[in-house]
């Protein structure tokens, strides 16, 4: 139960419960990949199962999907939505302008088309995800399964007329066997450590034959709401230019806390 979550899964924790608070009846909610966006799940589970929240959510993955349904929220496929109010999600990294690396779960396509079908993008996050400088956490970049060590090469010529700090290059591996994304792509992770532009780093990227989509989420996020261990939770708008601090209580629930898995 609650007593037996680590810090870092508390903050998570915290940074679901705050973001679920914007959900409003009637509303269709893109809803995230990853193992804070599982919390968000489980918190909207809890909210429609026990006080009548009505909500449609497009997940980004075959197991949000899974959970969503399990959870008794009911869900749509983006065609099926058409626009959506409002998608929160996860980062495995994200500046003081929101732009945001994502990615690490291996949904970065679908999270990504779900984020820029929305009206607004809200990111929940731990305060560990917090960087100067996006980099640290390996860059994904979805390619097609043809070609993809032509790909590879083509990626690593051409980060060397970039401003990153590495440029090392791995295929995600799924056991012994590549990764393949819910779309039947490949992932490859770049190790910049820093990207001096961001900018220009999603733009370039996407030219390069065999790229799908990369992590780089630029000009996406509306707002971030950062938890902490203690129950304390951070709600930053880049639109408003605001930050507004909170603390919750942890409240122990079986629907929420009961088989989660990361």
């Amino acid at each position: 139960m609650t007593g037996e979550l680590s810090p870092i899964d508390k903050a998570k924790f915290v940074a679901a419960k705050r973001a679920a608070e914007m959900v409003e009846d009637g509303m269709r909610v893109g809803l995230g990949t990853g193992s804070t966006a599982a919390w968000l799940v489980r918190c909207l589970g809890d909210m429609v199962q026990n006080d009548g929240l009505r909500i449609k959510g497009v997940p980004t993955s075959t197991r949000t999907a899974e959970l969503a349904r399990d959870v008794g929220i009911e869900i749509l496929t983006l065609d099926e939505a058409k626009w959506l109010d409002l998608t929160i999600d996860g980062a495995d990294e994200f500046d003081r302008d929101l732009n945001l690396i994502k990615g690490g779960g291996g949904a970065l396509l679908q999270e990504k088309i779900v984020a820029t079908a929305s009206d607004r993008m809200v990111v929940i996050a731990d305060k560990a995800k917090e960087v100067e400088s996006l980099g640290a956490f390996p860059l994904p970049v979805e390619v097609i399964p043809f070609g993809w060590q032509t790909t590879q090469a083509l990626l690593e010529e051409t980060l060397v007329a970039m401003e990153v700090m590495g440029r090392k290059t791995t295929l995600r591996m799924n056991g012994d066997a590549a990764l393949v994304t819910d779309e039947g792509n490949h992932i490859l992770d770049l190790h910049l450590n820093r990207i001096g532009n961001v900018r220009q780093m999603a733009l370039v990227l996407n030219q390069i034959p065999g790229v799908v989509e990369n992590g780089l989420f630029i000009d996406i996020c509306d707002t971030v709401v950062v938890g902490y261990g203690d129950g304390k939770v951070e709600v930053r708008d880049i639109n408003e230019g605001t930050v507004e601090t909170d603390r919750l209580d942890f409240v122990e629930s079986e629907n929420l806390f009961t088989d989660l898995s990361d």
